[in-house]
């Protein structure tokens, strides 16, 4: 684990919430395309908490408002780790928005962004 200033620990690979790692910031600049293009309306980066239960929580990496109006719940992953695909399926299960997993596609699959729908 890495040490953090102030004696805390990090696990290694994880941000400090409200800070984006490479795979985020190259989906916000598709979104940012995306909303440009009039695709969307509206996204912010770990925008909205969900309650899933008693001190449990879903940040979704993006919220965005798509052009149909339909609130989306986006998840950037590069892999699934801990709990992450089973609070998306229950935050799926609980709050009427549509909850959308991306990963970056790899360049000999055509590149671009694999989806899965919740």
């Amino acid at each position: 684990m890495k040490r953090k200033a102030g004696g805390g620990h990090l696990a290694l690979g994880r941000l400090k919430a409200g800070k984006m790692n490479q795979t985020e910031k190259a989906y916000a600049e598709h979104l940012s395309a995306l909303q440009h293009a009039g695709e969307i309306l509206w996204f912010r980066f770990e925008g909205i908490k969900l309650r899933l239960a008693d001190n449990t929580f879903y940040t979704p990496d993006f919220a965005v408002l798509a052009a149909d109006g339909v609130m989306e719940m986006r998840e950037v992953k590069g892999f699934w780790q801990d709990d992450a695909r089973a609070k998306i399926k229950i935050a799926a299960d609980q709050y009427p928005f549509r909850f959308i997993a991306v990963r970056v596609r790899p360049k000999k699959d055509g590149g671009g962004w694999a989806v899965e729908e919740f």
